[in-house]
């Protein structure tokens, strides 16, 4: 498994950041591990986001991850709770950032196409395709749902990115563009 690529997907939020680790080696995706970091919804903010911090960090020391990928924040109508998702977000972001690894970013919609086939998918749908594309993975909550489905896209959009390099290399080649 010389080939295999882990990659961490995170959910980001305040009172629950779901979290799944895939390992993708050419287009099989194989479940490791997925769960949830819930701070104490009556602890100072600032104590949360620490543990969000410290609870993705646990999870990068323990699964090992190569890359990581988040969901994106979308923008409520609540000013103050988009403002505080961009916190978690923020606290969810830096740990895999700081162990060196490529952190990219997915909006829901992308997510939702990637795993579903639609941006408009809803969560039983998402969880559903996550339970056939992932079946030791077992029953996932919605959380644990999403964050795998933002590391299967993330898996997808690689994938993606390597045909395209390569086929632009094979191209660039043909022309006698590289050695």
């Amino acid at each position: 498994m010389a080939n295999t690529i882990r990659i961490l997907g995170l959910d980001p939020g305040l009172r629950k950041t779901g979290w799944g680790v895939v390992d993708v080696e050419g287009s099989r995706l194989g479940w490791v591990a997925h769960g949830v970091i819930a701070p104490d919804d009556k602890a100072a903010f600032s104590d949360r986001l620490l543990a969000l911090f410290e609870g993705v960090s646990a999870v990068i020391d323990t699964y090992g991850p190569h890359e990581a990928a988040v969901e994106e924040t979308f923008l409520n109508t609540n000013a103050q709770s988009t403002l505080k998702l961009g916190h978690a977000r923020a606290a969810a972001m830096i740990p895999p950032a700081r162990a060196g690894l490529v952190v990219a970013e997915y909006s829901a919609k992308e997510v939702k196409k990637s795993v579903v086939g639609t941006g408009g998918a809803d969560k039983d749908q998402v969880a559903y395709m996550i339970a056939r594309l992932l079946p030791t993975a077992g029953g996932p909550t919605a959380d644990c749902a999403d964050a795998l489905a933002v590391a299967i896209a993330h898996a997808h959009a690689r994938k993606a990115r390597a045909i395209g390099q390569i086929t632009h290399h094979s191209l660039r080649k043909a022309l006698g563009r590289v050695a």
